[in-house]
């Protein structure tokens, strides 16, 4: 049990999934999000993705991340949200904390994620986690050009 006011991280689940994805797209500001987050992260991932739970064990945070399959000294960060209430509170660098710290026993030494130009708040979080960024043009092929962030553990 926690105290009142107090953020649990713990593993992701195959539970969360509906809990999350009925609420990413508001999380987002309407952004139309929940289809870039499948339920296999939830299922396939639990070692390196993780939910921040408040002291009613309602989800107000979560990332999912692994470990890439091409080069196991690189972890990838595919999605992380935290709801609109909680921001602004440190839950977002704690949930990062804790991916760094899994990754880094499981023998990653630097992290990846990519977002959109269109999100500068990613943009600025991800500054100030100490990731270097550079945009790359059409991305995944289809003409959206996207920020590549990389850091070094």
């Amino acid at each position: 049990m926690t105290a009142p006011g107090e953020i649990t991280i713990r593993a992701l689940s195959i539970a969360d999934h509906a809990y999350v994805i009925e609420r990413i797209d508001h999380w987002w500001g309407g952004r139309p999000m929940a289809d870039m987050l499948p339920r296999l992260f939830f299922e396939h991932f639990p070692r390196t993705s993780f939910a921040a739970t408040d002291d009613a064990g309602v989800v107000v945070g979560f990332l999912c991340g692994f470990v890439s399959q091409a080069d196991p000294t690189v972890a990838y960060i595919h999605f992380v949200g935290v709801d609109p209430g909680a921001r602004s509170s440190g839950l977002g660098r704690r949930l990062y904390q804790t991916f760094f710290e899994r990754v880094r026993s499981l023998g990653c030494t630097s992290v990846g994620c990519v977002t959109a130009p269109v999100n500068t708040g990613s943009i600025a979080f991800h500054t100030r986690m100490g990731f270097r960024s550079k945009v790359v043009p059409a991305y995944d092929g289809r003409g959206g050009d996207r920020v590549v962030f990389h850091r070094v553990l």
